[in-house]
């Protein structure tokens, strides 16, 4: 769920990425040429951190988009966003790192910032510092988290990312209040969408299928009630975009449930290596010992 959530996140600020700059920074206007667009970067992100696949893992959640400024140049800058949950040992070090590679490679200014999604005591470091005899480094970085931000300011923004934010706030209580409780916050979100008038009819569609999927409620009643003022306010049509990233997300667990299950069965023969096995399965060895870990297996 952790990963879907990252994932879905991740496409979400992706689409309101406009309003996402006119959330963070209220001069975008006149420091960036919206008109222009921008350019999602992943591909280069991970050139850029070849060793992240060996390690076991890949940084989905982070963001690398070129953008346009207003200066009627063909300059342009990296805006480097990381989307922080919970985990952040080594965070500053990793975002100075991520500084020097894209400096490195593109030699362009560049905007960094992190939105921290984690709860209340999540700590949120903004800067890394290294010091040893005489020489000296300082980064400073943008650092937010949700939960800088009242409902009550989200709600009366004029922004529809401030929605978003808001739906990253109450996914941080599944589990922690009652479904129904839940599903009715779910819908103020909903309801507070259309009332912006900034997003088209397919836009809020795509909204609602992440909003839904995003503060996942297991009720078939309460999800049944929400579903029926989607169907109302989307006119029964099929939402896209974030549907299909829903579907690839669902793929993806497919397959992995397949792999833990094919390393599962290759661990409890105990007749291979850890290399043998991550060889055999596709997989890094990372996984195959966190998986020998979850097993509590010597």
């Amino acid at each position: 769920m952790r990963r879907k959530n990252d994932i879905l996140l991740k496409s979400a600020f992706e689409e309101a990425f406009p309003d996402l700059l006119q959330f963070f920074f209220q001069n975008t206007d006149a420091l960036f040429d919206l008109a222009r667009g921008f350019q999602f970067m992943d591909k280069e992100l991970h050139e850029l951190f070849p060793e992240l696949e060996k390690k076991g893992g890949s940084r989905f959640a982070d963001m690398l988009v070129k953008t346009y400024l207003q200066n009627g140049t063909e300059e342009w800058i990296l805006i480097h966003l990381e989307i922080q949950g919970e985990g952040t040992d080594d965070f500053a070090s990793r975002m100075f790192q991520y500084w020097y590679r894209i400096y490195d490679r593109y030699g362009v200014d560049i905007v960094a910032m992190t939105v921290f999604t984690g709860g209340k005591n999540q700590k949120r470091p903004d800067y890394f510092h290294k010091s040893f005899l005489g020489t000296e480094i300082l980064y400073k970085y943008n650092a937010f988290h949700i939960l800088d931000y009242s409902e009550e300011q989200l709600l009366s923004m004029d922004n529809p990312f401030a929605l978003i934010v808001l739906a990253a706030q109450k996914a941080l209580l599944i589990n922690k209040i009652p479904e129904i409780e839940l599903g009715e916050q779910r819908l103020t979100i909903a309801r507070a969408l259309i009332k912006t008038r900034k997003y088209n009819n397919e836009q809020i569609r795509r909204f609602l299928f992440f909003l839904k999927t995003f503060i996942h409620i297991e009720n078939k009643e309460i999800n049944s009630k929400f579903e029926l003022e989607v169907d109302i306010l989307t006119r029964n049509r099929h939402a896209m975009g974030i549907i299909e990233t829903i579907n690839m997300l669902a793929m993806e667990e497919g397959a992995e449930k397949k792999e833990l299950q094919f390393v599962t069965n290759l661990l409890t023969a105990k007749k291979f290596t850890i290399t043998e096995i991550a060889h055999y399965a596709d997989v890094d060895e990372a996984f195959v010992m966190e998986v020998k870990k979850d097993l509590n297996l010597d």
